[in-house]
């Protein structure tokens, strides 16, 4: 079976699934959200988190070779592009994603370059790399040792390669099927780590996306948490959350190791292993 590689997702499939999104063509379907969707807003601010912490890393190893591995819609190839890697490679297996991509960010970014290829065969040399990323994937995927092997393989020894997927037991709580119909595992950060350790992969670092006050702030005016507020439909939310949603930034999430179990996404920071 082909493996999905979206950008990022979302508990459950859009209420919005069949409406284009004017900037950029590309459906949401509720497997990724996408940038330049207002009432998708909160959701794609909290996976620029992920991207803001590979910006730091590309900024720690000038002129850096990166992978993202399962790019989607590729906002992130021109935040990698912008922090300064030399070479910026984007992989994801939907064509019509890639061309997007291509079009919308290689034309306007020299360093990137975009392909349409299955995540276990990924158009590198092995050792090509300095910095992979994968963002919100490894959860959609069937093999996953298999996927794990592969951004090693094309990732250079005492490289770095940094996974971002859902926290199980926020994302689904109470139980282990996934409640987003497109995931196939979800983990949590101790299974998250021996994951990554029998690929490998040293984790250096794991870390949790949180809301941060402003949010936590929001939750509290309502009485929900805030994933739930936002899964009803755009048509049923009141004009206070509405405008909420629409003014998300990434600095309204913390990003740190403390409350793992708590936490909304985990980013696992690793160094491959000779």
């Amino acid at each position: 079976m082909s493996d999905v590689h979206p950008s990022c997702d979302r508990p459950a499939p859009a209420p919005v699934a069949d409406a284009a999104v004017p900037t950029s063509g590309l459906v949401l379907t509720g497997e990724r959200t996408l940038p330049g969707v207002a009432d998708e807003n909160y959701w794609f601010q909290r996976h620029v988190v992920a991207y803001d912490l590979a910006v730091d890393l590309v900024r720690d190893l000038p002129a850096t070779a990166v992978l993202d591995a399962g790019c989607g819609e590729g906002y992130g190839l021109a935040m990698l592009a912008g922090a300064g890697a030399a070479r910026v490679v984007g992989v994801d297996l939907d064509a019509t994603v890639v061309a997007h991509a291509a079009a919308t960010y290689g034309t306007s970014h020299p360093v990137v370059e975009v392909y349409a290829a299955e995540l276990m065969s990924l158009p590198l040399d092995d050792g090509a790399v300095d910095l992979t990323v994968s963002f919100q994937v490894i959860e959609h995927l069937y093999d996953i040792p298999g996927y794990l092997r592969s951004l090693r393989r094309v990732t250079r020894p005492g490289g770095t390669v940094a996974i971002a997927t859902p926290n199980r037991l926020t994302f689904t709580p109470g139980s282990d099927v996934p409640v987003n119909p497109f995931h196939t595992r979800e983990f949590t950060a101790a299974e998250l780590v021996e994951e990554l350790t029998a690929a490998g992969l040293t984790v250096d670092r794991m870390l949790g996306v949180h809301h941060g006050r402003r949010l936590q702030q929001l939750e509290a005016t309502a009485g929900r948490a805030l994933p739930d507020l936002v899964g009803d439909p755009p048509s049923d939310w009141t004009e206070w959350l509405r405008a909420a949603v629409h003014a998300v930034t990434p600095d309204w999430f913390t990003l740190d190791a403390r409350d793992l179990d708590a936490s909304l996404d985990l980013i696992a920071v690793c160094t491959v292993r000779a």
